[in-house]
């Protein structure tokens, strides 16, 4: 059995058209809940303490990082300011 690479296997997924057509909305939620940890993480803050400086429970900042989904646009930029970044929106 040949070892795939995740984008190999990530095409091979895509040729399924149900698979194709709710993945890349998934990702995206994925990839903002990796950059947040990211940023976090480069910043050397625990969830905990971000959640301090956010004034929210550790258990929201988990989930922000895990399931990035239906985010407030405020929530984003008080995350990114707690770990002295900053959030950039772009339409393309």
């Amino acid at each position: 059995m040949e070892l795939k690479t995740l984008d190999g296997l990530i095409m091979d997924l895509k040729t399924n058209p149900e698979f194709a057509k709710n993945f890349e909305p998934g990702y995206e939620d994925f990839k903002i809940g990796v950059m947040l940890r990211e940023a976090r993480m480069n910043a050397g803050l625990t969830q905990d303490e971000i959640a301090s400086r956010i004034k929210t429970k550790k258990s929201n900042i988990s989930r922000i990082e895990n399931h990035a989904e239906d985010i407030k646009l405020s929530t984003l930029k008080k995350f990114a300011a707690a770990a002295g970044k900053r959030i950039e929106v772009k339409i393309v």
